[in-house]
């Protein structure tokens, strides 16, 4: 079949030309199509938006008109209120004018009659002068006869009449102070004095300072490795679960427990040994062995409290108090220990009362309760005096027990004898030679203070503090300081060392005075 191929290609192109041609005249028609849609669209919504346009623009207008109307009524609302205040300011301004105006009237009343007594006060004056100026020639008169009689000048007499008149003074106040003081002292110190001496020398106590490390000892270096543990695991196994820290250094063998609290550092002390012996060092067992330890700590506490309250003589006290006790044995103040302290606070009242006639069981048990606040004094806020009478009187304890606790730091004031007794042995268990450590400077200070207020009165030659700064002895020039002025001289450094000065105890000031008659025989 034969085709001719240039026919072919010119009909190819012309039909290419006419669908080319068809379809931009049907794109044009839907082109036009959807611009007059797109008008009739856009007529509507301008028609729509004129609409609304004169909608907004009627309710505007009404609202500006309701708006005019509101604050047209707001404004004659507060014109009338202002109006009403304005005339009850001027109602108020015409009451003060007229009070005024009735106080004028009265002032004027007033003057009147101050000037009429203004007036009969100068004459008086005049008539006070007159009379002045006569008994003041009299007592020139009588001044200068007297002045010639007693062959001395007003001047020199009153400084006579005042030198005589002060030293007599003094020395009679002097001697009625050493009469009275000695009166005093004849019973009732010498008694005191006999029942301090008595009970300080029947009782002796240990002393044993407690320090805030604690060491514990291992059998290898090796073993501090392994409480120390991968990554430090077991090291903080054993912190945190007894509140201790522990310091591995280069000390030999050795493992150091740091706390305040030695009850947490023998609770960690007693559970590192353990698990030493036991073998097994991780911080599941770490965490058993001090749950372990704790149970039986709280079981040690009970029998030290039991053994303690055994050695005292003092029976039925409540479980929770013996318990309270025995945490007394790891608690410190003053780096003294507060059992032992306790012990000796109960033993000294025990003697005391016994000579004075008193409850010995009651005293006992009042001395070795009183600072039973000490126990939870870091746990409930509030003076531990205070703290301790409320738990004495929470387990039953009686009356008189509980306000001896109370007032033994004079947190309330004393009432009876058995207050005072354990107020007496308090201070003599805490004021006894080594019951309390006291750093060199501060002991040092306190005789440079004691012989610095001693020298810083007139008529001291020589000044000792003696008895650990207990005593300070005094030797007076007996030319200046008489025998009557003596006693004076004691009291008044007596009332400087208590102001200036803070001390446990007491410190007892001696002034010694001597004179001294020299003859020679030829």
């Amino acid at each position: 079949m034969n085709i001719n191929l240039p026919v072919l290609a010119v009909s190819i192109v012309l039909v290419l030309i006419l669908g080319f041609y068809l379809g931009f005249w049907w794109r044009k028609k839907v082109f036009e199509t959807k611009i007059s849609d797109i008008e009739s669209y856009a007529q509507k919504i301008i028609n729509e938006a004129h609409r609304d346009v004169v909608n907004i623009k009627k309710e505007a207008h009404l609202q500006g008109q309701d708006l005019v109307f509101m604050m047209k009524n707001e404004f004659e609302k507060e014109i009338n209120e202002r109006r009403i205040e304005q005339k009850r300011q001027e109602d108020r301004l015409i009451q003060k004018e007229e009070i005024f105006d009735r106080r004028a009237e009265t002032l004027a009343q007033r003057e009147a009659a101050v000037a009429r007594q203004e007036s009969d006060q100068v004459k008086k004056e005049k008539e006070n002068s007159l009379k002045a100026e006569e008994l003041s020639q009299l007592v020139q008169e009588s001044v200068a006869a007297l002045e010639k009689t007693a062959q001395l000048t007003t001047t020199e007499a009153k400084e006579l009449l005042i030198k005589n008149v002060e030293d007599e003074a003094r020395h009679e106040a002097a001697r009625l102070v050493r009469r009275v003081e000695t009166e005093a002292k004849e019973t009732a110190n010498q008694k005191a004095k006999e029942i301090l001496a008595l009970a300080v020398k029947r009782y002796a106590g240990d002393y044993v300072a407690e320090h805030t490390i604690s060491v514990v000892h291992l059998p290898s270096e090796e073993m501090k490795g392994r409480i120390i543990g991968r990554e430090g695991r077991n090291i903080r196994a054993i912190e945190a679960a007894t509140g201790v820290d522990l310091i591995i250094d280069d000390t030999p063998e050795a493992v150091i427990l740091s706390s305040f609290s030695p009850l947490r550092r023998e609770i960690a002390r007693q559970a590192i040994e353990r698990l030493i012996i036991d073998g097994r060092i991780h911080p599941a067992r770490i965490e058993e062995v001090v749950a372990k330890i704790n149970e039986e700590m709280d079981q040690s506490l009970k029998e030290i409290g039991k053994e303690a309250a055994f050695d005292v003589g003092v029976h039925g006290i409540h479980h929770e108090l013996i318990k309270l006790l025995g945490k007394l044995k790891y608690r410190t103040s003053y780096a003294q220990n507060v059992l032992q302290h306790s012990m000796e606070v109960a033993f000294l009242c025990g003697i005391m009362a016994a000579e004075l006639g008193q409850n010995v069981k009651q005293a006992k048990r009042a001395g070795l309760l009183h600072d039973i606040g000490k126990a939870v004094d870091h746990e409930i806020e509030g003076p531990h005096a205070l703290i301790g009478a409320d738990l004495a009187k929470r387990f039953g304890e009686s009356p008189m027990v509980i306000r001896a606790i109370m007032a033994h730091h004079e947190d309330v004031e004393v009432e009876s004898v058995l207050d005072v007794l354990v107020q007496a042995a308090d201070t003599l268990s805490g004021a006894r030679p080594g019951a309390r450590r006291e750093m060199l400077e501060t002991y040092v200070k306190r005789l440079d203070d004691l012989e610095r207020i001693a020298n810083s009165f007139v008529g001291i030659s020589k000044t000792y503090a003696i008895q650990a700064g207990r005593e300070v002895r005094i030797m007076v020039n007996s030319q200046e300081i008489s025998d009557e002025s003596a006693q004076s001289l004691a009291n008044d450094i007596c009332r400087q060392v208590e102001k200036e000065m803070s001390y446990p105890g007491q410190i007892k000031v001696t002034v010694i005075r001597e004179t001294r008659a020299v003859g020679y025989a030829k």
